[in-house]
């Protein structure tokens, strides 16, 4: 198909079949699932399943990809849907208007090939590592704040966020409230988290897997760590 003709050189035929055949989970749908379910359509990931309980508010406009104007008070999930809808048509894309906690988090992840955490709180980031443990399918985290990122990739088992979030809900105080968001560091992080899912998919590249890397744009820092 012409529309991943530019993929080509990248991706192979073959790759990118199993991108067709693949089922990927987005959990959140601002600054940084915006972007990541759209990078996931444009590549051409055959199902994604967008899942945030949500609307836009007028502080979304400086950074959230989907939101504009005209939708302000509007659900971001059924949003994201009508775009993808726009972007990609070949592909499906299921909107689940709910937030996910411990009651539906297992019926909601399951059946998936990855699960990204585009979330900006810890208590719902550690539902979705032990969810995806019992499912065992591997997550992506990743968080942003101010000029400051991060992405790792977690297999079952791995327990990473215990190791980033050692005191837990303690640490979860809202990071993104007191560093700020900018229109830039969202899009940066995101790329990251779909470049991890793909190299997952077409079972290529290496993973940060049992390390983080750690992005500071104010300073031009780029560093990872080992877990």
């Amino acid at each position: 198909m012409k529309r991943y003709l530019r993929n080509m050189e990248a991706i192979t035929a073959e790759e990118m079949e199993l991108l067709k055949k693949s089922r990927v989970c987005v959990v959140g749908c601002g600054g940084l699932g915006g972007y990541i379910i759209e990078m996931l359509a444009r590549v051409g990931v055959g199902y994604i399943k967008a899942i945030d309980g949500d609307v836009f508010d007028e502080t979304n406009l400086n950074r959230q990809l989907v939101s504009h104007s005209q939708n302000i008070g509007k659900s971001k999930v059924v949003e994201t849907k009508r775009r993808i809808e726009l972007v990609n048509p070949y592909i499906c894309i299921e909107a689940i208007d709910t937030m996910l906690d411990k009651s539906n988090v297992l019926s909601l992840l399951k059946d998936h090939d990855v699960i990204v955490d585009a979330l900006d709180n810890f208590k719902t980031r550690k539902i979705i590592q032990d969810s995806s443990k019992k499912l065992n399918i591997p997550m992506i985290h990743g968080a942003i704040g101010g000029f400051y990122g991060q992405v790792t990739t977690i297999f079952p088992n791995d327990n990473t966020l215990d190791f980033l979030y050692p005191e837990g809900n303690k640490v979860d105080k809202g990071i993104e409230k007191e560093l700020g968001n900018p229109s830039f560091t969202p899009p940066l992080i995101a790329a990251i988290q779909v470049a991890e899912v793909i190299k997952i998919l077409i079972k290529r590249g290496e993973l940060l897997r049992k390390k983080v890397l750690l992005i500071d744009l104010l300073n031009n820092s780029y560093d990872i760590i080992e877990l």
